[in-house]
């Protein structure tokens, strides 16, 4: 019985290393960080890849049993990333459960802010909230992030044809990769 679980584990890895590759893939796309207000610094990074897994994340909510559950594993491989990332940049073992922490806390508080605006159709709302978290201390002064508000109406508005197929299969895709292609 225990068996089953551990095959079934190791079956999903393929499909979730699939999605979260396409995930981060889309989040490491240039257009992001040339022209739609993305600063190209970790942080800026980490908030692309928070960006597209929220994107992620509302689909999958709607989705089966089997886009759920791939989803929330593609959730634990975000967050061993972010684990690997933290000690990659020699953060020390004592200090990566608090960074953790809050980095967890900052990833589920963008899910809530950019879900509600997202869901209500509140453009002035997710401008507020991407400028807020891609410079915080200094959102008056930030760039234009018009254009990434713009991208993700249009992407989240897509993603809701996508089929329950391809998300269980871990094949969802975010615009071809090529952001430019939704902004009108």
């Amino acid at each position: 019985m225990i068996w089953n679980l551990f095959k079934r584990k190791k079956a999903n890895q393929a499909l979730v290393e699939r999605q979260y590759s396409e995930i981060t893939r889309g989040a490491r796309t240039p257009v992001f960080y040339e022209s739609m207000g993305v600063p190209d610094t970790v942080m800026g990074r980490f908030e692309l890849i928070s960006i597209h897994m929220v994107l992620y994340l509302r689909r999958t909510a709607s989705g089966g049993a089997a886009s759920k559950g791939i989803a929330q594993e593609v959730v634990d491989a975000f967050f061993e990333d972010i684990d690997h990332s933290i000690r990659e940049l020699g953060i020390g073992d004592m200090g990566v459960p608090k960074r953790m922490k809050k980095l967890a806390r900052m990833f589920y508080g963008r899910a809530t802010s950019y879900g509600q605006a997202l869901e209500s159709g509140d453009n002035a709302g997710l401008i507020e909230a991407l400028k807020r978290n891609l410079y915080p201390g200094q959102p008056d002064s930030a760039p234009s992030v018009q254009k990434l508000a713009d991208w993700m109406i249009e992407t989240a508005g897509m993603l809701e044809d996508v089929p329950e197929e391809t998300l269980a299969a871990g094949h969802m895709t975010f615009a071809k990769t090529d952001p430019t292609a939704v902004i009108r």
